[in-house]
């Protein structure tokens, strides 16, 4: 399969052709096909793939195709190439596993949409530029795959360009594309710098070179730690962007705007993970940067308080869920800070699972209310969705963190190898898995349980989802439940599988900044326990609140006012960054950018230039009459002046 790495992307982008240029001449059938059955063939042909990497030693399990040479200039080339080792064969699977029935899902809830072809256009090429950057074999070609998803994700964000507006944020969904597209081109501006100086130091930005370069360091220091610390919080300032973390997560909750396939794709297969794979990726870099592993860990943990925080009074259900991501993105950057970075890819995958089931669960529930996002304006669906209420219910289960659902093990992974870090740490990551069954189940009684309080015209026409769209749930309900397994502690194949891609570079005996620690079998245990009763402590919280003692939430949040409303009002950081940053720059750019430097220097200079020149023309043209004895006359005068000068030296 090594020479037919390429197909993987080259499918979805041939959908993404496909469509682009001829489907408005399709059927829907035939779009959904093409692009459903784009992303399909890149599945089977990464489940080869990886069938073959299984076949190698563990040491082994790396397979490269180059394509042909990019650039090629003084000193510095680039490859367009592939590098599938384990890390990245496990980011293509998720990708394209969770990616294919999100597709097959958008089938049925886009039915009838204008621009139905339109939007499959982009979804491929969200694909594409998404496996473009987890198989890229140098920084550039990652970095092409990166600015993609960016692009693609403003042009699927703002895919209703000419309606909804949004209340709460002010925004259209322009607005809210354009948001993500201004948000991620901050930090995109870091990793560009961090690229810079990953050159300057290295020489290269090929994945092997560079790596080999840097792991050669620890036992041979030829980088200091300050260049390697710098290399390190450059590129996580991309991660903040492209993974929405502190202070750059804004752009996701406004993210909304966008039609809910679109929000599952975006939050559970491609993009926010990105920073989160090119942390992992550049783990050796990382590991010989303490400073910049605990700015990781700090900013991974702020993030996931103060994004569960938020979700607790929230009430657009994908907009708790926005939150949700935003803080189990935390936590990925919590492990990879503490130097489990097996453990922040492992919960990467379980997410994907549960995060896509609870964002189309979420579509599933707008669709058969007629588009009402309000979880105060559902209740009782359980009677009316069956389908939807039960594999929402698994998703709801797994992110909690309860045993034996597969958020279980890859959160317990985190909050252990955190405690072994800093049991500070841990604390305050405990904290924040009980807000996340808090608010969670929250959202699951008001929507699932209780009186309908949804208006009567809506109550009539509530509806199971077709099959197209609940078959997509039962399979992700299903990887929700089994599909941490894998990760049982001291049985942990996960962690034997991604280890070559994370030791790689690490040559035999190094002394490293980030040592792991070790804790007794017993110990563990006992933190799982507590782990699942402070989850099930949020779930009763929520339960006595919002089902068992009417009122209770509203009493609450009257005599807490202050609180709720902050946490109403997300704490202003909206209304802060534009009083501090938004304002100010547009009124630089109106006042000074424009009236002064476009209208008066720049086109000040070229209007100046264009009416001198106009006027010396003016005179000159003067000589011009068109009559030849003038010319004569001027021939010889000119003819006597430089006699004149040459007799005269």
């Amino acid at each position: 399969m090594q020479n037919y790495l390429w197909l993987i992307p080259f499918f979805p982008l041939l959908g993404f052709v496909i469509n682009g240029l001829l489907g408005r001449n399709f059927s829907e059938k035939a779009v959904g096909a093409i692009a459903a059955g784009a992303v399909l063939a890149s599945f089977v042909t990464a489940v080869l793939t990886f069938t073959e990497l299984l076949g190698l030693s563990p040491a082994s399990r790396v397979l490269t195709q180059t394509l042909y040479q990019w650039l090629a200039t003084g000193n510095f080339g680039v490859e367009v190439a592939f590098r599938l080792d384990t890390l990245s064969m496990t980011m293509v699977l998720a990708v394209t596993g969770v990616g294919f029935l999100i597709h097959v899902y958008s089938v049925g809830y886009m039915h009838g949409e204008r621009g139905f072809s339109r939007f499959f256009s982009f979804l491929n090429l969200f694909m594409f530029a998404m496996l473009l950057l987890v198989m890229g074999n140098n920084f550039l070609l990652m970095f092409v795959g990166w600015e993609g998803v960016g692009l693609c994700s403003y042009l699927l964000i703002g895919f209703y360009y000419d309606r909804v507006f949004d209340e709460t944020t002010g925004l259209t969904c322009a607005g809210a594309g354009t948001k993500a597209f201004i948000v991620n081109r901050i930090g995109d501006f870091g990793f560009l710098l961090g690229m810079f100086l990953i050159f300057a130091t290295f020489g290269s930005l090929d994945f092997e070179t560079v790596f080999s370069k840097a792991g050669a360091s620890l036992t041979t220091p030829q980088v200091s730690t300050a260049t390697f610390t710098a290399i390190a919080l450059l590129l996580f300032i991309g991660a903040t962007g492209k993974s929405a973390q502190l202070p750059l997560y804004v752009w996701l909750p406004d993210a909304m705007a966008g039609p809910t396939p679109v929000s599952a794709l975006i939050h559970a297969a491609t993009m926010v993970t990105a920073g989160v794979y090119m942390v992992a990726r550049c783990s050796i870099i990382y590991l010989q940067a303490p400073i910049a592993m605990e700015v990781v860990a700090v900013v991974g943990l702020a993030t996931a308080v103060f994004a569960a925080t938020m979700a607790i009074t929230a009430t657009d259900i994908k907009k708790v869920l926005a939150y949700s991501t935003v803080s189990q993105l935390g936590y990925m950057f919590l492990a990879c800070g503490v130097g489990a970075f097996t453990a922040g890819i492992f919960h990467l995958v379980t997410h994907a699972f549960f995060k896509a089931l609870l964002f189309l669960g979420a579509g599933s529930v707008m669709h058969a209310l007629s588009g009402e996002t309000q979880i105060t304006k559902m209740g009782g669906l359980r009677k009316y969705t069956p389908t939807t209420f039960w594999t929402f219910l698994m998703g709801g289960i797994a992110i909690a963190g309860i045993f034996p659902f597969s958020g279980f093990f890859s959160k317990d992974e985190i909050l252990w190898k955190t405690f072994l870090h800093s049991p500070v740490l841990y604390v305050i990551a405990l904290a924040a898995a009980g807000v996340t069954a808090f608010y969670m189940f929250r959202m699951i009684f008001m929507t699932f349980y209780g009186a309908p309080r949804m208006d009567a015209a809506v109550m009539h026409h509530l509806h199971e989802s077709p099959k197209v769209m609940t078959l997509p749930l039962m399979i992700l309900a299903g990887l929700s439940i089994v599909g941490g397994w894998i990760g049982i502690p001291h049985l942990n194949q996960f962690e034997h599988w991604l280890e070559p891609a994370m030791a790689r570079f690490i040559p035999e005996g190094a002394a490293l900044h980030a040592e792991a620690h070790e804790g007794s079998f017993g110990l563990e245990v006992g933190l799982m326990a507590v782990s699942v009763l402070v989850a099930l402590a949020g779930i009763y919280f929520a339960y006595q609140m919002y089902l068992a003692k009417a009122g209770a939430a509203d009493r609450v949040a009257a005599r807490l006012s202050g609180i709720y409303n902050l946490l109403k009002r997300k704490y202003y950081v909206d209304e802060i960054y534009d009083a501090l940053f938004v304002r100010p720059l547009l009124w630089l750019s109106e006042n000074f950018f424009w009236k002064i430097f476009d209208v008066k220097i720049i086109d000040g200079t070229v209007n100046g230039s264009a009416k001198f020149f106009g006027g010396v023309a003016s005179v000159l043209r003067r000589w011009q009459t068109g009559i030849v004895q003038n010319y004569a006359v001027t021939l010889v005068l000119g003819l006597i002046v430089i006699l004149g000068y040459l007799l005269m030296r």
